[in-house]
């Protein structure tokens, strides 16, 4: 299943038009920021489809019943570009434990090669699982990423979750994931260009966010 934020008019929108902004984005501070606030408002969209139980909390004058989550969602934060995004979802989810992944682009290949080198991850084996990385563009990162954390045992649920997508990255995800997933999106993009970069996307969330690397 596939979530698209921006189907319907949002506050999101606001932040989304800001990361996208050639002007406005050359604020880092701004920038992560609004990956930030755009973070928070996918990680309580991602909220309402976890599961929850009842239980009661006594208040100064009666007791009353409120749905808490039943299990706190593993989230997993691919580096660096998925930093500000992710801890959007860290201000809602402040008991999750916390995988990180270091995945980059390798350079100078005629088709994308992503490179994975650094894993540290709790158990994910049947707990909801949250991969977080703001830009979903061929997919190629986010299944091998997924694909090393579930070595040791499948989680409950999957939910990726992208600031923009890209449909062949969509695909990309469908064609290597055989296990039902969700996927969330504030903005479902175009294409991707010769370089493989989304369009109209927003450019490096990464260098946009922490400055160029070499």
């Amino acid at each position: 299943m596939v979530v698209v934020i921006n189907e319907k008019a949002s506050i999101a929108n606001h932040f989304l038009y800001e990361l996208r902004h050639k002007g406005i984005q050359k604020d880092r501070a701004k920038f992560r920021l609004n990956l930030k606030k755009l973070g928070q408002i996918m990680g309580y969209e991602v909220s309402k489809s976890l599961k929850y139980s009842t239980q009661q909390v006594e208040t100064p004058l009666a007791t009353a019943n409120v749905e808490l989550l039943s299990e706190q969602p593993v989230l997993v934060t691919i580096l660096r570009a998925s930093i500000p995004f992710f801890n959007g979802f860290l201000d809602y989810f402040e008991q999750s434990d916390v995988a990180f992944i270091g995945e980059y682009r390798q350079e100078g290949t005629s088709e994308v090669s992503v490179k994975l080198d650094y894993v540290a991850a709790p158990k994910i084996k049947g707990r909801p699982l949250i991969i977080i990385d703001p830009m979903l563009a061929t997919g190629k990162s986010l299944i091998k990423a997924f694909n090393q954390l579930s070595v040791n045992g499948l989680p409950s649920s999957v939910h990726f979750v992208s600031a923009v997508a890209a449909p062949e990255g969509i695909n990309y995800i469908a064609d290597h994931l055989s296990i039902d997933y969700t996927i969330w999106t504030a903005s479902l993009d175009e294409k991707l260009n010769e370089h493989s970069f989304i369009v109209p996307g927003l450019g490096d969330a990464g260098d946009l966010s922490f400055g160029e690397k070499l």
